[in-house]
């Protein structure tokens, strides 16, 4: 019965890692001022018909602080990426050279600041979330195996065990909103 407990133990505790690397991979993809390549990640051009990243159709760099350069590999998607970047609504205008696009990263204003602020408190929410449906289902399978015989101190020690491990990734996940947010509000 400890091998079933430390299994749904385990499981809760995977369940709440992915929230939490989801979360970070997430929060790197928002502007906050800085060129940032990351940015591009979740922009995608039709490539053959499929869907696909722009990271995977060219080369992203930032030469400087306020310059994304952006290499395809075929010519002939200069202008699909262009379009991609500007249906995608972040912020950066693309400027082609016929070779290479430059989107020049523009200062934050204040307004996008504060809209970008909301998009990071909603991530993290929602990350808190899966993070306390996870403790929830773990809590309901401890219940079923105290049905099928699990001594219930036992049980109830590993509820302990996993509210320890929520309390500890919703404490994470606030200090990544936080650390956004402090990025985000830094001119």
């Amino acid at each position: 019965m400890i091998e079933r407990a430390k299994q749904i133990l385990s499981g809760a505790k995977e369940k709440m890692s992915d929230a939490l690397i989801f979360l970070e991979e997430d929060l790197k993809t928002y502007r906050a001022g800085k060129a940032n390549t990351l940015v591009f990640n979740n922009v995608l051009v039709d490539y053959y018909g499929t869907p696909t990243p722009v990271p995977q159709v060219a080369s992203v760099t930032a030469p400087d602080a306020r310059t994304i350069t952006i290499q395809p590999w075929e010519k002939k998607m200069i202008p699909v990426i262009e379009k991609a970047i500007m249906d995608a609504n972040i912020g950066l205008t693309p400027q082609n050279n016929g070779e290479t696009i430059r989107c020049t990263v523009p200062p934050l204003t204040e307004d996008r600041r504060k809209e970008l602020l909301k998009k990071v408190k909603a991530a993290g929410e929602s990350a808190k979330v899966v993070v306390r449906n996870s403790r929830r289902d773990a809590i309901d399978l401890l219940k079923k195996a105290q049905k099928d015989g699990m001594p219930e101190d036992l049980q109830k020690e590993y509820e302990q065990n996993i509210q320890k491990e929520t309390d500890s990734f919703t404490k994470k996940v606030d200090e990544l909103v936080a650390a956004k947010e402090k990025d985000i509000l830094t001119v």
